[in-house]
């Protein structure tokens, strides 16, 4: 028996997501492009400007949520149409429904979150000249303490627990659902906490590894789906993290990141 076509509405939703973090991967290679352009043009001896401005720390915010949106709204997408199919068949029966984007924005509004916390981290790290140019950490020890401490994240039953809303969109709609726009942005925001939960100190690593390094980016990206898409995805993710114990013990052995 032929499977039956996804719908038309469902295939729309499903381009725009992809869509919109195709863009974001796409703002995030030409400003690595940028940034190794200002690198390669700076004086030899002179060091890179370390004033934070306004206008800095909101190009760095943005960077951040534009890349955690190119990371996490693939992964995402599940829950999203699976919301958008619960509003359609509300719909269809005469019934208040709010656009799947509404839910969307909660959960990207999650994220916005936590990259201002990442940009207020990173201008921390940056102030105490624990960053290079391409946002690394200088310090082995600091570089080998974030993978040590996001391969034992990955072993933690608050990790388990996140995971597994992350892995359920509809158990976790039918716990969590709400009427109207407030209830959808809510039910977005806290799908989103949820999948903050899981996938935080992943992020982390980010600065082990040099922010803008965008095959480490993808590396995540692809965990992130692994972890969330694919059957076993809890023994994906302490694979992970038993990789990443082991790359916190090399750094710290070597002093090599």
């Amino acid at each position: 028996m032929p499977a039956r076509p996804l719908p038309r509405d469902r295939i729309l939703l499903l381009s725009s997501l992809l869509g919109v973090a195709a863009a974001a991967w796409l703002y995030l290679v030409i400003a690595k492009q940028q940034m190794a352009m200002t690198a390669m043009n700076a004086m030899p001896g002179m060091a890179m400007a370390s004033s934070w401005d306004a206008e800095r720390i909101a190009a760095t915010l943005a960077m951040w949520w534009v890349m955690m949106l190119g990371m996490m709204l693939p992964s995402a997408a599940p829950m999203i149409l699976t919301f958008a199919a619960i509003s359609r068949r509300q719909r269809q029966r005469g019934q208040r429904s709010v656009p799947a984007s509404v839910f969307a924005a909660g959960y990207l509004l999650a994220w916005g979150v936590f990259s201002v916390a990442a940009t207020v981290l990173q201008v921390g790290l940056d102030r105490a000249a624990l960053l290079s140019p391409m946002m690394q950490t200088t310090s082995a020890a600091a570089s080998g303490a974030v993978f040590l401490l996001a391969g034992a994240y990955q072993f933690t039953p608050f990790k388990n627990v996140c995971l597994r809303h992350c892995r359920s969109p509809l158990a976790f709609l039918l716990v969590h659902w709400r009427y109207g726009w407030r209830g959808a942005l809510r039910m977005g925001w806290e799908h989103g906490l949820f999948c903050l939960g899981c996938c935080w100190v992943l992020m982390l690593v980010l600065f082990a590894v040099g922010v803008m390094n965008l095959v480490w980016v993808a590396l995540l990206t692809a965990l992130v789906l692994a972890e969330k898409l694919l059957p076993g995805g809890i023994h994906l993710a302490r694979a992970a993290g038993a990789l990443l114990l082991v790359s916190g013990a090399y750094v710290l052995a070597t002093g090599v990141a």
